[in-house]
């Protein structure tokens, strides 16, 4: 026998109202659609919740290198949308994430995927250009291209978030400054708002956390500052 719930999700409440501030990762919100399998094992009912997670995907960085979610096994990483000639929020928000690119520079447990939402003019090599504009020369922060359809659709329906064209809007697409927190079993553990420092040092704080699970999981002793 099987019986499926819906969990119904709603992403606003969810990003002004989970303001996760606990000392375990356990206590991190799990974000989006969830299924509930209750099954009838030997008489007893069983319940499994299926979580949400970020389907597979396939992009190239800014070193043409294909980046695919294989890459990212293992691993917490931070996901926003953006592009690079973007007239509004983009200058704050590739601020507040060399915030956070500093601050867990070279730890290889952390990686930061930053989506171009115009694929026709983001090149590889124009990414390359603005990465190292901001002082990026490792492949800790990758700045990704690929397919329009395919970088739209994992936005939506992926990260919960906002990317599309619209050429009423400033620059020419629409997006959201959201920066998304998926952990090593691609679930979405936190949305923050990556214009604000207050959200963003909320965002910090919480990747502690995702680390300190994986330190405990693999008995890496690196100290997490």
């Amino acid at each position: 026998m099987l019986i499926r719930f819906h969990a119904v999700k709603n992403l606003l409440i969810a990003v002004l109202l989970l303001q996760s501030c606990g000392k375990s990762s356990d206590e991190l919100p799990i974000l989006g659609e969830r299924d509930v399998i209750v099954r009838s094992i030997g008489g007893k009912q069983v319940s499994d919740t299926i979580y949400h997670r970020i389907p597979s995907f396939k992009f190239l960085d800014q070193n043409h290198k294909t980046v695919t979610n294989k890459d990212l096994a293992g691993k917490i990483y931070v996901a926003d949308f953006f592009f690079t000639t973007c007239p509004g929020i983009c200058p704050v928000m590739e601020k507040q994430m060399l915030r956070v690119y500093k601050k867990f520079k070279a730890d290889d447990r952390l990686k930061i995927l930053s989506h171009t939402i115009d694929p026709e003019h983001d090149t590889p090599e124009r990414l390359g250009a603005y990465a190292q504009d901001l002082g990026v020369t490792d492949d800790q922060w990758l700045f990704l291209t690929g397919v329009k359809e395919d970088i739209y659709r994992i936005a939506q329906q992926g990260y919960l978030s906002v990317a599309a064209e619209d050429s009423a809007a400033e620059g020419g697409f629409i997006h959201k400054g959201y920066f998304v927190l998926v952990d090593s079993d691609r679930r979405i553990r936190g949305m923050y708002d990556g214009t604000t420092e207050d959200d963003v040092d909320r965002l910090i704080s919480d990747i502690k956390l995702l680390l300190n699970t994986i330190q405990q999981r693999t008995g890496n002793k690196r100290p997490i500052r």
